[in-house]
């Protein structure tokens, strides 16, 4: 089983660990919604993602979109290079 583990570390800074797959990109996606959404500005350390796909990736652009649609700021800290290597491949890399 795939684990992760999303912690807040204040003032709208989160850190990710753990995997960002297929098989926890959803659950992530759920735990972090209530989480998100109390703040304007959002800063994701995912310097302790370990394995990470195109559902990672998927992911990401949906915080992206979210926050978006929130008017909140979103920024990307240390993105593993597996996920811009699939955000390059799928050209969206200017995205994240």
């Amino acid at each position: 089983m795939s684990e992760f583990d999303l912690q807040d570390q204040g003032e709208g800074r989160f850190s990710l660990s753990g995997d960002m797959s297929f098989e926890t990109a959803n659950q992530i996606l759920n735990s972090s919604e209530p989480l998100f959404r109390q703040h304007a500005a959002l800063e994701i350390d995912l310097s302790g993602v370990g394995k990470a796909d195109s559902a990672g990736l998927a992911l990401m652009l949906e915080w992206k979109a979210q926050a978006g649609q929130r008017g909140a700021a979103i920024q990307f800290v240390a993105i593993p290079d597996s996920l811009l290597a699939v955000a390059k491949t799928s050209e969206v890399s200017d995205l994240i």
